[in-house]
């Protein structure tokens, strides 16, 4: 029997950020039995969205042990609403709690650094979010937020109101990347649920 792990990267972003490699180099060193998929979400939304669910639902049809996401980001916000669709464990990095407020900010031209793609951002993509926000956790004892105050891009105290109940680490400082997420994985993985 073999875990799962899915990891959901933030917008503009990839499977070649920092966290999802150091988490995969991680796996491979000290549990390399743990199954670990990175997918590309995309670059809209809209896109990443239906990316992610597809993925969690194949690995959940061909899983014989534990299925577990880590999101960071618009990522983080992903994991969260799949892990409570599909009853999953989720860690979520600096999330976004509120995607329809983030993505409004961001309507317009964008290129991805990491594919080099050009993308716009409309109004369709807010209307697509908040179709797909949740406004509570069922099962809060599931989740695991890890928050740092400096974060540049989202304010941490909407993520520390949203995961209440849920078990919640938050840091003084740090940036939006999650500063040390590496001196984490060691208790993500048993958080997870995923050393069977």
């Amino acid at each position: 029997m073999s875990a799962t792990l899915i990891y959901f990267h933030g917008f503009i972003s990839s499977p070649q950020s920092h966290k999802a490699v150091i988490t995969g180099e991680y796996l491979q060193e000290h549990h390399p039995s743990i199954h670990y998929r990175v997918p590309a979400l995309g670059d809209t939304p809209d896109v990443a969205a239906q990316t992610a669910e597809a993925v969690v639902k194949e690995c959940l049809e061909r899983a014989d042990g534990p299925v577990a996401l880590i999101g960071s980001s618009m990522g983080g916000f992903l994991a969260t609403v799949l892990a409570q669709r599909y009853g999953l464990r989720a860690v979520a990095i600096n999330p976004v709690v509120h995607p329809q407020r983030l993505v409004t900010r961001l309507i317009g031209d964008h290129s991805n650094p990491y594919t080099g793609s050009e993308f716009s951002i409309g109004q369709t993509h807010v209307l697509a979010l908040h179709d797909l926000a949740i406004t509570e956790l069922r099962s809060p004892d599931d989740y695991w937020a890890l928050l740092q105050e400096g974060d540049e891009t989202l304010d941490y105290r909407d993520a520390l109101a949203f995961y209440r109940g849920a078990r919640v680490t938050c840091e003084p400082g740090g940036d939006h990347s999650f500063q040390g997420f590496e001196r984490y994985l060691p208790e993500v993985v048993e958080f997870l649920g995923l050393l069977g």
